[in-house]
């Protein structure tokens, strides 16, 4: 089997083409990303290009099968940019698979998808995709299920697989998180168990995460196995407020959903962090997800707890932890976060 992988280089792409290459099965490994990165894996080979504007029909041609990732989450300042790869680039993908002869298309949706639901039961894959109306990631990710639904009527020769995962965390991808959702303004010394001594204790606070390395499996599950159409992925335990203060040895401080919302737009628009406060409606918007489907029809479970994959994740940003990806370079600290604030908080892709 030769496999496609689009946005190769991110926190989800690294651990996929990790993941498929310690399967033999897979014959050839092409990890698809703007800038080849200094990594190898076996029967791995770069491919640089834009999902956004080059020619893809050509790296797909001979595939049996694309891993579709590529998503730009920065720069959340600029619509044009993000539109250009997350809706368009999309569509650009599934027509070129479609066009190359590819067989098998495996598209990374997310919860962001879901419309607005409960939070004190989980829902199972049919619950609407119609998104969030206030976070423009969601709305994306909303409106390219659309497309997918389109694109299955037009071609039912090709078995396509969606997977909708909880948030993704680990170790290695900690650097491009920290650029992603919070800045070089966020104080280093804050991130240690211990000294985190609040969390919001919030009414709807409460979410899905799972390992980056576990997903990365239910991706490979989801290309071998006769499979078709969505699957939720996410680790126990929800994280709600109790559960986070436990973890981080925090107390619960009550804070209004207004409050918090007008905190996190106004440190936005004055570009001292680089989260719209659509992110925050998407957090207590989306319903929990039931993942009893990829249980029982991919074979998946989660190797880590969600709350070992957070944890995780807060220790490797105190280290400034990353890969050799442009998406995932470390340097979140020190110098380099006065680079980072320079170049424009949010308004800058990482890909």
């Amino acid at each position: 089997m030769r496999v496609a992988v689009t946005g190769a280089t991110g926190n989800v792409g690294t651990s996929v083409v990790q993941a498929l290459s310690a399967d033999p099965t897979i014959d050839e490994i092409v990890g698809i990303a703007r800038r080849a990165p200094a990594l190898s894996f076996a029967r791995t080979r770069w491919v640089c290009a834009d999902v956004a504007r080059d020619d893809l029909r050509a790296v797909f041609d001979g595939l049996d099968a694309v891993i579709h990732l590529a998503w730009l989450i920065q720069p959340s300042r600029d619509r044009n940019a993000t539109l250009a790869v997350n809706v368009n680039g999309s569509r650009r993908v599934f027509e070129a698979a479609a066009t190359a002869g590819v067989r098998t298309l495996v598209h990374a949706s997310s919860v962001g998808a879901y419309s607005p639901g409960p939070k004190d039961r989980r829902v199972d894959e049919s619950w609407p995709t119609k998104g969030i109306p206030t976070s423009f990631y969601s709305r994306d990710k909303a409106e390219v299920e659309a497309i997918l639904d389109g694109f299955e009527r037009a071609h039912p020769e090709i078995r396509v697989v969606r997977l909708r995962p909880g948030l993704i965390f680990k170790g290695d991808a900690a650097s491009g998180i920290r650029r992603l959702f919070a800045g070089p303004l966020l104080p280093t010394p804050l991130l240690r168990r211990g000294l985190i001594a609040a969390v919001p204790a919030l009414e709807r606070l409460s979410f899905q995460a799972v390992h980056s390395h576990d997903v990365a499996e239910a991706y490979h599950l989801a290309l071998k196995r006769d499979v078709s159409g969505a699957f939720n992925v996410a680790a126990e335990p929800v994280l709600d407020s109790p559960e986070l203060a436990r973890l981080l040895h925090a107390r619960q401080v009550p804070v209004s959903r207004r409050v918090l919302r007008a905190a996190a737009d106004l440190t936005w628009k004055l570009r001292l962090q680089p989260t719209p406060p659509g992110w925050l409606d998407l957090a207590l918007g989306v319903p929990l997800m039931d993942v009893a489907r990829a249980r029982e029809e991919l074979g998946w479970a989660p190797s880590r707890s969600a709350g070992d994959a957070l944890l995780e994740l807060i220790d490797a940003m105190r280290r400034g932890d990353g890969l050799a990806t442009a998406p995932l370079r470390p340097g979140s600290v020190g110098p380099a976060r006065i680079g980072e604030l320079l170049t424009g908080v949010g308004a800058r892709s990482k890909r």
